[in-house]
């Protein structure tokens, strides 16, 4: 349920985790927002939806991880399933 200037729960509760300086910066912040943002790059090309159903507490990790990153959930989720894809293509190039 969309609450306080339409956040959720989980939304507010990072908010007032940020708003009372409880919120510590990664050590590879950048690195980590660079990659991200390089695959997000590689992936915006050519595009298409899909609809995948996660459970709730996947989805709530998944959010909390690309909060910590920079991006949106969904740029994080391509972004794994393009270096899952990629790590499979280098195993069977090897093979």
């Amino acid at each position: 349920m969309k609450t306080k200037n339409n956040f959720d729960n989980e939304e507010l509760e990072i908010l007032e985790a940020f708003e009372n300086g409880l919120l510590q910066q990664s050590a590879t912040e950048e690195n980590d927002k660079l990659t991200a943002q390089m695959a997000a790059k590689n992936t915006v090309d050519a595009c298409e939806e899909i609809k995948i159903k996660l459970s709730v507490k996947d989805l709530q990790q998944l959010k909390k991880k690309a909060l910590q990153t920079g991006i949106s959930y969904q740029n994080l989720i391509s972004f794994l399933i393009h270096k899952y894809i990629d790590k499979i293509n280098v195993q069977i190039a090897v093979d």
